[in-house]
């Protein structure tokens, strides 16, 4: 009796476990279930689940304007030697006849 209440409860936690990642896989579904689905204050276990958070749903984003940043000045062209001229790199080779 006690295997078969144990059974009972693990196939209706893995139907509701694969329900709700069906749900958090697609908005329009989980839009039918809750009404409120889209609005920012709604928590439950399929925001848990697409977030990747059961601590706390996603927040909201800052920013809802688009960002607009400043003009980049333009660079001027600098020379600058290479380190590896001076380096001297066959000074010490080993003798081509040994």
């Amino acid at each position: 009796m006690k295997a078969q209440s144990g059974n009972f409860i693990a196939a209706f936690v893995s139907v509701a476990f694969l329900w709700t990642l069906a749900l958090s896989a697609s908005p329009q579904l989980h839009e039918r279930m809750h009404p409120d689905a889209n609005s920012a204050e709604h928590t439950c276990a399929v925001t848990f689940i697409a977030s990747g958070s059961y601590d706390h749903p996603a927040h909201a984003p800052l920013i809802t304007a688009p960002v607009q940043f400043s003009k980049i000045p333009a660079l001027s062209p600098q020379w600058v030697q290479s380190p590896f001229l001076g380096a001297h790199v066959f000074e010490h080779a080993p003798p081509i006849n040994s």
